[in-house]
Order: C-alpha cells, then sequence, then structure tokens
C-alpha cells in the first residue's frame, strides 16, 4: 500500500479513477457528463482541498479529496475505492492511514440513496474511534439531507 498526494505530475491518474466514482454516483445525485462524456471534478484539487490517491501494486486503486476547513479540521468530500479493489479492507486501510498522518477533527457526508456509503463509514470511523464519534443527519446546502459522522483526535 502505498499513498502519494496528488500534484501536476499525477492529477491525471486521479482525473481519471474520479469517472469512475462519478459514474457510480450519478444516479443518485442525478449528475450527467457533458458532451465529450467526462464528468466535472468537484471539487478540484487546489487550494484547501488536498488529494490523495492509493497504490497497490503499483496500480492506482483509490482516491479521496480532502477539504481543510480550516486548522486541523477536515472534511472527506470525495473517496472512491475501485470495485476491483473492494471487499479486502483496503479502503479502510487508506482512509485510517490519512486519519492517522491529519489527526484533528473530521466531518464525513453521505447523501440520501447512498446507503451502501453510510454502512461503510459507520463501520470505519467506529472502529477507528471506538465508537466515539457522533452521528446525525444533516442538511447540506449543496446535497440536502446528509448522513453525516463527526469525531475528533490528536
Amino acid at each position: 500500500m502505498k499513498i502519494v498526494s496528488v500534484n501536476n505530475s499525477n492529477m491525471h491518474v486521479y482525473a481519471n479513477l474520479y469517472q469512475g466514482y462519478a459514474t457510480e454516483f450519478s444516479k443518485i445525485i442525478d449528475d450527467k457528463p457533458d458532451e465529450n462524456g467526462l464528468f466535472e471534478i468537484y471539487p478540484m484539487i487546489e487550494g484547501n482541498v488536498s488529494g490523495y490517491l492509493l497504490y497497490i501494486d503499483d496500480r492506482p486503486a483509490a482516491l479521496t479529496a480532502i477539504q481543510e476547513k480550516s486548522a486541523k479540521e477536515y472534511e472527506i468530500c470525495d473517496f472512491y475505492v475501485l470495485p476491483c479493489f473492494r471487499k479486502n479492507k483496503l479502503g479502510k486501510d487508506f482512509i485510517t492511514n490519512l486519519f492517522k498522518r491529519l489527526e484533528g477533527s473530521w466531518e464525513i457526508k453521505q447523501v440520501a440513496g447512498a446507503e451502501h456509503a453510510v454502512k461503510f463509514w459507520q463501520n470505519v470511523v467506529s472502529d477507528y474511534t471506538s465508537g466515539m464519534f457522533i452521528e446525525d443527519k444533516y442538511l447540506d446546502e449543496k446535497w440536502g439531507l446528509v448522513t453525516r459522522q463527526r469525531f475528533s483526535h490528536t
């Protein structure tokens, strides 16, 4: 397992993987590709949004976009593991590595209809925090009603 930050040299890898992520969620959030068949990357990896790629045996396996809302306060904006790498805890290992690396306070939201994502995040956050997290329903300005997990650690 190798985690690398997204930068100009590997942004194309992130962009390629993002298309699978956007396709998977397009049905849930009613998103459509542009005239070239591509989904817009949102949020872009710039400013206070950092991207990370997970590599397994030199192959890209997962991505995440994390916004640093203020010092040591993070929100996971996007998280995607390619289907061929699922079911072996790679996603869980990927994100918990980043939790440990970045520390601080975390917020994760799942849109209505993404029950698979809710279950994934409940499992990850519960294990990582030994059940010491807050989960609620939250009316997000962009996404509407979401399920949200929050926790802090140092």
